[in-house]
């Protein structure tokens, strides 16, 4: 009896951890495909993502409201002070990251897209070594390497390259190297309480909006006011369904950063990570099929060298998690090209001994 027991939870917890991975496919693909597939009309990329983080704001607030009453217990509120000296900082850098990755969609191919967003470990890599949140090991110029091989090799001679769109989505791996380091530095100050990733994205989208807008104003605004898709519009009908497919944007970016929550709270961030690197073969294999993309052999190798470096670093992660010393160190660095928050997850029967991290996107946004 206590046998078969036991072989009942192992096949629930199985099934739902596979339903729980599923759910975070179809937000995560999904969101990346809808992103391509709306710029392709809607050449306001900046403005789609601000428009995306205030409806994130709208629903982190609602969820906030929702909990309060439920529980009966505040929900933390930072003074000034503590938002525009600890939060800014994040708020701009992941503002950035996910604005030009947006960007970028309107110059190359969910797949260069895809590969090229997935070396973002590469900075996170050398932000964590810069502020000492990891250890210098030979294991870890070896990951530096194998995916720097890889970024090249998927991007030699590839028949859809395009400068301007690869530009902007590695400036924005660049900048998300930054943002993580930063992401995870604030979320480890326990004093601000922003443990839980719907305080988290509730703090973080209005200085994300107002970081955002500068670049808004300048690139699009003066070409949206006189865009007939918005402003300017002369069907009221065109003019709904843009806004439908902007909020419908905004709802799977929630939908991605909580069901990656829920992914994490309810198995591990290493699920996660192992999951993300998964999830980027899918993405490519569904572009070749779907969008036609084109990509050669080496182009394949050179992906799959990437996602050897990536894999690398999560088990040399799992490994160093099971350890007692040593620095604790981001656990599945961004093999997901949408990543927008970092969220900490802590289960009650280790809140005395440790803490554990994990990813939470919110955005579509890669």
């Amino acid at each position: 009896m206590g046998r078969w027991a036991l072989d009942v939870a192992f096949v629930w917890k199985a099934v739902l951890t596979l339903g729980l991975v599923l759910l975070y496919y179809c937000f995560s693909i999904g969101i990346t495909f809808y992103n391509k597939w709306l710029t392709k009309s809607f050449h306001f990329p900046l403005f789609m993502t601000m428009l995306h983080l205030a409806v994130i704001f709208l629903f982190s607030a609602l969820s906030r409201a929702l909990v309060q009453c439920s529980s009966h217990r505040a929900r933390v509120v930072l003074s000034w002070t503590d938002y525009l000296r600890r939060v800014a900082p994040t708020a701009l850098a992941t503002a950035l990251d996910v604005g030009l990755s947006n960007w970028s969609f309107l110059y190359i191919t969910v797949s260069l897209y895809t590969m090229t967003k997935s070396s973002a470990v590469l900075f996170i890599l050398i932000f964590s070594l810069i502020f000492k949140l990891e250890e210098l090991r030979s294991a870890l110029v070896l990951v530096v390497l194998l995916i720097a091989g890889g970024l090249f090799m998927f991007t030699y001679k590839s028949t859809q390259f395009n400068v301007e769109g690869f530009a902007l989505v590695l400036g924005a791996s660049f900048i998300g190297g930054i943002r993580w380091t930063l992401t995870q530095m604030l979320l480890q100050k326990a004093e601000l309480g922003l443990q839980n990733p719907i305080d988290t994205m509730f703090h973080l989208q209005p200085l994300m909006f107002l970081g955002l807008f500068p670049l808004f104003a300048i690139f699009e605004g003066l070409h949206l006011s006189t865009s007939e898709k918005i402003f300017r519009f002369q069907d009221t009908g065109l003019l709904l369904r843009v806004l439908g497919s902007l909020f419908l944007g905004g709802i799977l970016a929630f939908g991605l950063g909580f069901s990656e929550f829920l992914l994490v709270s309810r198995t591990s961030s290493l699920t996660l990570s192992i999951a993300g690197i998964f999830k980027e073969v899918c993405t490519l294999l569904l572009a070749a099929h779907l969008l036609g993309d084109q990509i050669s052999l080496l182009n394949w190798l050179g992906f799959a060298l990437c996602l050897s470096g990536i894999s690398l670093h999560v088990a040399l992660k799992a490994l160093h998690s099971r350890g007692d010393g040593g620095p604790r160190a981001l656990k599945g660095p961004g093999s997901h090209p949408d990543l927008e928050l970092l969220l900490r997850s802590s289960r009650p029967e280790e809140e005395n001994n440790e803490e554990e991290e994990g990813y939470f996107v919110a955005q579509g946004q890669q």
